[in-house]
């Protein structure tokens, strides 16, 4: 009942910094994996849409994490003039799509450990005395 009450007062709500900092990587390689390229701000976009904006990804997070991913051969950038301004469009690059089927894979396995540990089965660790 009360778990409902809160549910009405705060419809969603968005995870933590800490939380998202390791799955960032593999959602934004999922995107890019769907979609031939993106620029930043359409990833931002993206990901709250589909989290139905309970993940919010800031420029902090965001940028330096796509930098990285591009210096380390993962993604590929084109800089595109739009108007007077320039975007920054990403893309996988074959290195990339090994890395997001591996980063996929990863991520998978982790929820699928920690959900072992919240919800432990009869016959687990937990249950064992």
């Amino acid at each position: 009942m009360y778990i409902r009450i809160i549910e009405r007062l705060m419809p969603f709500q968005m995870y933590s910094k800490e939380l998202l900092k390791g799955t960032l990587k593999p959602i934004i390689l999922k995107l890019l994996s769907e979609k031939e390229s993106m620029y930043g701000y359409e990833i931002v976009q993206a990901v709250k849409e589909l989290s139905a904006g309970k993940i919010v990804i800031k420029e902090g997070s965001l940028y330096p994490l796509l930098h990285s991913l591009t210096k380390d051969g993962t993604l590929e950038a084109e800089a595109v003039m739009i108007g007077k301004r320039i975007r920054k469009y990403y893309r996988l690059s074959q290195k990339g799509k090994t890395v997001t089927t591996e980063s996929l894979s990863e991520l998978q396995n982790f929820i699928k450990t920690i959900e072992q540990i919240i919800y432990p089965k009869e016959g687990d660790y937990a249950f064992k005395n």
